[in-house]
């Protein structure tokens, strides 16, 4: 979705930014994320955002492989900032909104106590790709791509719109299927830290070959 704002490098982004933790949640680049907010220190989260003008969350993810507390739990060093784009009030008290992403960045420190919800200061200078539509998509391996999409769906007795696939370009694409794939919080991390967009296809593809042979064995008759 096309953004009012026009982000064209690190410097056109703030140092600190909220930060939502969301497990299993991945945004990207130029990927559309929607999001239910109902939780009171979010919902102050928002307003905030909104009356600052920046519009900007940043999205993270808890890291379970450090144990923390339930209600500020240790949180992965990269995630992906992006922008509100849509916002409706649904009368109940809750924001349904989409985040449209703009760039990864990595957490230099959490700024502790100023905000109920957690905020941080972050880089974005080791991903100023991110700035740059469709970067590196004429690498990316769409034939191989699309086959393992093609047997995941026929796996799982699923459909696509495979007109709208056939005209997407790589990256959206790629992105696209990154942040709607059903795997873990460890392997959507590895998704949003693939250093590039062929990289981030490879280990796609990659997990949904593990996941197929996961389901080729399961459906295998044990001998008698």
């Amino acid at each position: 979705m096309p953004m009012n704002a026009d982000y064209r490098g690190p410097h056109d982004l703030p140092e600190v930014i909220p930060v939502f933790p969301l497990p299993g949640a991945l945004l990207l680049p130029r990927g559309q994320m929607p999001l239910n907010i109902f939780e009171p220190r979010y919902l102050a989260m928002i307003d905030d955002a909104l009356r600052d003008g920046t519009r900007l969350v940043g999205m993270i993810q808890p890291d379970e492989a450090h144990p923390a507390d339930e209600e500020n739990p240790h949180l992965y060093k990269i995630g992906c900032v992006g922008r509100i784009t849509q916002i409706a009030e649904t009368g109940d008290g809750r924001y349904v909104l989409q985040l449209t992403g703009v760039c990864r960045f990595r957490v230099q420190e959490e700024i502790k106590g100023e905000t109920d919800y957690r905020r941080c200061r972050v880089t974005y200078q080791p991903f100023s790709g991110d700035f740059v539509a469709r970067k590196g998509e004429e690498d990316v391996d769409r034939k191989k791509l699309l086959k393992a999409l093609t047997s995941f769906l026929k796996a799982n007795k699923l459909e696509a719109d495979w007109d709208g696939i056939e005209k997407a370009p790589n990256e959206a694409l790629v992105n696209a299927l990154a942040m709607m794939s059903p795997y873990g919080p460890a392997e959507k991390q590895a998704l949003l830290e693939a250093p590039d967009l062929k990289t981030r296809a490879e280990v796609l593809i990659a997990l949904t070959e593990i996941e197929l042979a996961k389901t080729d064995s399961s459906d295998d008759t044990p001998l008698q």
